[in-house]
């Protein structure tokens, strides 16, 4: 119900949904690296997760794919400052 709400509340104030839902997904690609680094970090970290840390493996693809998406917020960056981007 409250989102409902806060749907017919965006539409009165003049909000676009779909620029709505762009800014959304670039907060989420802005906050998504740090907190993959902070999870990784956990994951590997006995203190944390017990024996129940992450393997080689798992330890390996992790720090893959937040360097991807450090590199994409790098472009996201890059874009914006040059003006590539919306």
């Amino acid at each position: 119900m409250l989102a409902t709400l806060i749907g017919v509340a965006m539409n009165f104030m003049g909000i676009n949904p779909i620029d709505a839902l762009f800014d959304t997904a670039v907060l989420n690609g802005i906050v998504a690296p740090p907190l993959l680094v902070v999870v990784m970090l956990a994951a590997r970290n006995p203190k944390v997760m017990g024996d129940q840390t992450i393997g080689p493996l798992l330890t390996t693809l992790g720090w893959i794919a937040t360097a991807g998406m450090c590199l994409a917020l790098a472009g996201l960056a890059f874009t914006t400052i040059v003006g590539g981007g919306r």
